[in-house]
């Protein structure tokens, strides 16, 4: 069997897979934070374009991805499938261990896929100017590279405990001529509001997105983007597994396992959605699908599935997912990325309906297995994609003990070369091995929206 599965650039798909068409009851719709309604696309106007809006609401299995966009991904894309034979060797399993290989992009990162289709859309309405959130920097870092190339500003609003510890990432995007800015910052009412609330907070997603919103609502050459969680964004994304879905076809295999990990969903939804939605249709019903988080942020195994706002101060519309609640405020000692307080809610919907299954991790046990990586397979992986490195392992081990030959697919989406404070606190035993307690969790869930 081959170690690396590579396609031709004329191979990468041209379209987009819509999960929704494949769902048994439709999505619960988002509600208008104002009124509690079911949001229309008027609602959406004021910070989307019209065709992301359109996306968002699909039903239909494919949609056709635009020339000009395809062109600038296939600069990176098809990114390879990668047998992890070393792996395989090191941990004396029987499993068969592939990952699909995101780190290869501009950015390092899987990000740019639907980086550069919402500029697109966004250019295409005139838009001058994007505003967007990002935690450990890959996003925001992502959406820099793309607004470079359609010849857009891009103003990111950072989670200033990122903004802190990772520094290489703010210069990233300023080199490709973005304005980077610590959040909760002096900027918005919303980050005022904060930062005279709780002067010394770390910052959260939450928060950032409502500067971001504010910043987009407020001006009329500016609107918002997102890099994860909506229902356009995971369509993007899909790029990943229907290319996964072609490469093992092409060495007449398919996988038992299809594992990513998960903060809003982006990653996971990238690699997983194809295959769930094989398995919805019937054509695969046994493939397990694992979504990996982090202890410190456990969204999917510790959250309700309920509505709740996208932000701390309640200006998105309010969506049906599993959350923590919108005040949560992740620690400043969890080292990855993956803070947000809830989820995608078509990721949401699949693990509530038994399609995918959530596992949990600490922060040292996820960076033992990125580190186990790093020793066989050479790479040093973002701490997000170590989650699902950590999955890999688990399911690897199980597999030595049953004796079972199954094929394990995870998505790597991104390379750690810009995460080394990280691995730093790690490798010198000051990484806490954080889990989030169950009465704080319960204590943000009191200030979920009424409608919830």
């Amino acid at each position: 069997m081959k170690t690396k599965i590579i396609l031709d650039e004329d191979e990468m798909p041209r379209r987009w897979y819509n999960i929704q068409a494949d769902l048994e009851t439709p999505l619960d719709p988002p509600l208008h934070p104002a009124t509690g309604k079911p949001a229309t696309p008027d609602d959406l106007r004021p910070i989307f374009p019209m065709e992301l809006i359109r996306q968002e609401m699909s039903t239909q299995r494919y949609i056709d991805m635009p020339g000009e966009v395809a062109d600038i991904l296939r600069t990176y894309r098809p990114s390879p499938l990668i047998r992890a034979e070393r792996l395989e060797k090191a941990l004396k399993t029987p499993a068969r261990i592939f990952y699909k290989w995101e780190g290869g992009s501009p950015a390092g990162s899987h990000k740019p896929n639907t980086a550069i289709a919402q500029a697109y859309y966004n250019r295409q309405e005139g838009i001058e100017r994007i505003a967007t959130e990002t935690g450990a920097g890959q996003w925001g870092s992502a959406l820099a590279l793309a607004t470079k190339f359609f010849e857009m500003d891009a103003t990111v609003y950072m989670v200033r405990s990122s903004y802190d510890q990772k520094p290489y990432r703010r210069v990233m995007m300023e080199v490709w001529g973005a304005e980077c800015i610590p959040s909760p910052s002096d900027r918005t009412a919303s980050g005022r509001k904060i930062r005279e609330e709780y002067p010394d907070t770390p910052g959260s997603l939450g928060i950032a997105i409502s500067e971001a919103v504010e910043d987009a609502a407020t001006h009329d050459n500016t609107n918002y983007s997102l890099g994860s969680v909506l229902n356009h964004v995971c369509l993007h994304q899909t790029v990943i597994g229907e290319e996964a879905l072609a490469q093992f076809a092409s060495i007449d295999s398919y996988p038992d396992v299809v594992i990513g990990c998960v903060g809003g969903g982006s990653n996971f939804a990238g690699i997983s959605f194809p295959f769930a939605g094989e398995k919805i249709r019937g054509k695969k019903p046994d493939t397990r699908i694992i979504a990996a988080e982090p202890a410190a942020c456990p969204t999917l195994t510790k959250g309700l599935y309920t509505y709740d706002f996208g932000d701390v101060a309640g200006l998105t519309p309010m969506l049906k997912m599993y959350t923590l609640g919108h005040t949560f405020i992740p620690p400043s000692i969890h080292a990855g990325g993956l803070r947000y307080h809830g989820d995608s809610p078509l990721v949401s919907r699949l693990v509530h309906d038994g399609t995918a299954e959530a596992v949990a991790y600490r922060q040292n046990e996820v960076f033992e297995a990125a580190r186990l990586f790093a020793s066989t397979e050479g790479q040093i992986v973002a701490p997000e994609a170590a989650h699902a490195v950590k999955a890999a392992v688990d399911v690897a081990l199980e597999c030595r003990k049953t004796g079972e030959e199954k094929t394990i697919l995870f998505c790597n989406s991104g390379h750690g070369n810009l995460d080394m404070y990280s691995y730093d606190e790690y490798l010198h035993g000051r990484l806490v091995d954080y889990e989030y307690p169950d009465d704080l969790i319960r204590e943000a869930l009191t200030h979920l929206p009424k409608t919830g």
